[in-house]
């Protein structure tokens, strides 16, 4: 009868110890957060659990990716959801989901060249050819970037340079000039699987012709073929387009001030080519972590986790979020966090340029408070970070747009790792930060786990520091909001890091 008893009292304490979190809220005796206990609540394992389900929904898509509005998205937006609705998630968080259409289009592509085939990648919202379009290759010069830059191309496939300007505004430019396509090839070295978009279904300028970009060492090699005498080339692109529904998830602390809302995020959507586990499933999944140890602790300020959809097609869920609040609730937004990327597997730390110091591109006011803060943290675990563009081209932009102060933290795409970087980092010179981006290979042995538990960390210690005070964001003047469109987002998004080539 003792024995039995001991071991009731034993159950009892361990399930009381189980449940201090909830035990703690409901007493309204929760500690304040702090970086330190935040951080040791994270694990790797959690990390890579959680990248295990997104890889299954994406096995479950008929395609084999979690793009937005299909089926293996649409279960990764379940799995959030139902994630902040159970256990202590659900009495410490409201969570909304915001329901969205938008097109989805997703498309292959196929040039030959004199008997060879030449790798190339479509570009999002590119209209089909029909069936096999064999004409003259014609050169733009410059970098095709106006009008001027394209002679009669009539009868003609156009052949350009990627550079300083979108891929869209050259398909169309292409188009005015006569071209019946177009092909862009790269301007750094490499293959050119990681693809691209137009940026919209349709540009105001004028329609699209179909379009592929190939590499760079391909691409010369056409021009030089063009310059000796003239090369036909036979390209062939299929697309489908079509209407889907998506959601972004919205969940917000129930405590902390409402008026003065520290706001996190990341998409949720692949590309079509792969499951993306890296991006972005690493920076949802950072984020998922944080928000599920945060119940620990009270906060200051509300803290609300954005789980962005459509990012792939144009930074899509997050301009949708931006436009459908108030200017008074667009003032109670303190500052905006980003996570893309965090886990490349040949990475580097990288860190928003919010004060412009590398790149002349300001943040709004407050920005360069979180690059600072930041820094800091890494220096004091160890890392020294480098900066990135502030280009607007991953979900801080709509944000930016209407003057909120954003950071974030990125670990690489389709950059080249440098010989220092290798030295100080680790990894491999000359390949590209994650050589899977955009690919069927971006799974979850992509991911590099050091690099995720640091940014992780680093994500948790941002959450910390401004649920507790703001303090070193300026308080912004409430204004009207105002009208804005995004900058169309490359699929080559993240090849500003650290790099002066900015644009497509």
């Amino acid at each position: 009868m003792q024995l039995q008893q001991l071991v009731f009292s034993l159950l009892s304490v361990a399930s009381v110890a189980l449940n201090i979190p909830n035990v703690l809220a409901s007493s309204g005796r929760l500690p304040p957060v702090e970086s330190n206990k935040l951080r040791r609540a994270l694990t790797r394992k959690a990390l890579f659990n959680h990248a295990n389900e997104f890889l299954k929904f994406s096995r479950e898509d008929p395609d084999g990716n979690r793009a937005f509005g299909g089926v293996g998205h649409n279960l990764t937006v379940e799995y959030l959801y139902n994630t902040f609705k159970t256990g202590d998630m659900a009495d410490y968080y409201t969570v909304e989901k915001q329901k969205f259409i938008h097109e989805y289009a997703y498309g292959t592509s196929k040039i030959t060249v004199e008997g060879q085939t030449y790798q190339s990648s479509y570009f999002t919202y590119s209209p089909a050819t029909d069936g096999d379009l064999t004409l003259p290759l014609g050169l733009a010069a410059n970098l095709g970037c106006n009008a001027e830059d394209y002679p009669d191309l009539t009868g003609k496939i156009a052949l350009v340079s990627r550079g300083s300007c979108e891929f869209g505004l050259k398909s169309v430019l292409a188009g005015k000039a006569g071209a019946q396509a177009i092909i862009i090839y790269d301007n750094v070295p490499g293959d050119a699987s990681g693809g691209g978009t137009y940026g919209s279904p349709v540009r105001e300028l004028g329609p699209y012709v179909p379009g592929a970009i190939i590499s760079q060492a391909d691409g010369l090699t056409l021009v030089a073929d063009v310059n000796a005498g003239g090369v036909a080339a036979t390209l062939k692109i299929d697309s489908v387009f079509e209407k889907r529904t998506t959601f972004n998830i919205i969940a917000q602390t129930k405590g902390g001030d409402q008026n003065n809302v520290v706001l996190l995020g990341g998409h949720t959507d692949s590309v079509g080519a792969g499951p993306g586990i890296n991006d972005d499933g690493s920076g949802t999944i950072g984020i998922l972590e944080v928000a599920k140890a945060l119940p620990r602790f009270s906060v200051n300020n509300a803290v609300r986790f954005g789980f962005w959809s459509a990012e792939e097609f144009g930074l899509v869920g997050s301009t949708k979020y931006v436009e459908s609040l108030s200017t008074a609730e667009l003032n109670k937004i303190a500052l905006y966090l980003n996570f893309d990327m965090i886990a490349s597997p040949n990475y580097v730390y990288f860190v928003y340029d919010g004060d412009g110091s590398a790149f002349n591109v300001t943040g709004p006011a407050g920005s360069d408070a979180i690059e600072h803060m930041f820094q800091k943290h890494f220096r004091d675990v160890g890392w020294e970070v480098k900066p990135t563009a502030f280009d607007g081209r991953s979900d801080y932009g709509p944000f930016l747009e209407v003057g909120i102060p954003a950071g974030g933290l990125f670990t690489g795409a389709e950059g080249v790792k440098t010989a220092e970087e290798a030295a100080y980092y680790g990894g491999k010179v000359g390949e590209w930060y994650d050589p899977n981006y955009h690919r069927a290979g971006d799974n979850v042995k992509n991911c590099n786990s050091d690099a995720w538990i640091t940014n992780t960390k680093a994500i948790a210690h941002a959450v910390a520091t401004y649920a507790c005070s703001t303090k070193t964001i300026p308080k912004r003047t409430p204004k009207a909001k105002r009208e804005f469109s995004p900058r169309a987002k490359s699929h080559m998004h993240h090849s500003h890091c650290g790099h002066v080539d900015l644009l497509q």
